[in-house]
């Protein structure tokens, strides 16, 4: 698989080369917020699957809009930036 990934992959997996043991110290003292979130992520995960399995097009249609406009407003923000804050401080000021 990683001979054939790409420069996204690279970019989705960026928090995987971060100190296992400050994300540990993250998560564990955050875990009823994490714990929740995961929840909400394999409940999600579930709707994708139940979706892809019965063929439901509108389903995957709606998710695939959802996600387009939350991508949108990452970069509206001045998120999509490569700077460690994101481009946040130049947009506070703007």
């Amino acid at each position: 698989m990683i001979k054939y990934s790409a420069g996204g992959f690279r970019d989705f997996t960026r928090i995987a080369a971060s100190d296992p043991v400050m994300w540990r110290d993250v998560f564990l003292a955050n875990k009823d917020a994490v714990l929740e979130m995961l929840q909400r992520f394999s409940e999600d995960l579930t709707a994708l699957q139940r979706a892809i399995r019965w063929g439901d097009g509108d389903a995957l249609y709606d998710r695939f809009s959802k996600t387009r406009a939350i991508r949108r407003s990452i970069i509206e923000e001045g998120q999509d930036d490569a700077r460690p804050d994101f481009g946040r401080a130049d947009h506070a000021r703007s």
